[in-house]
């Protein structure tokens, strides 16, 4: 049996909401979307990115470094793992 990737409602509170995939960061989805979002290293380092999760869970890709508040994420470094909604 083929496994199909799920695709997760990525939702900006007070914003648009678009449909996302486990194959890119949310970072990238962002983009792709034309929603604009501070960022520089891309890496969870930074935390340039950081936005706070108002709801739904996330994963990260990789352990990040940078600081940040449990309500908090990386979306340089994180994908949906369910519907999310985000404050940017």
């Amino acid at each position: 049996m083929i496994e199909t990737k799920q695709t997760r409602s990525i939702s900006i509170a007070n914003g648009p909401s678009f449909l996302s995939t486990p194959d890119n960061t949310l970072l990238a989805d962002l983009e792709a979307q034309g929603i604009p979002i501070e960022y520089h290293c891309r890496e969870g380092y930074c935390g340039a990115c950081r936005c706070k999760l108002i709801s739904g869970e996330v994963d990260y890709t990789v352990d990040p470094l940078a600081f940040i508040d449990d309500d908090e994420i990386l979306p340089c470094c994180t994908v949906a793992l369910t519907d999310v909604v985000l404050a940017i």
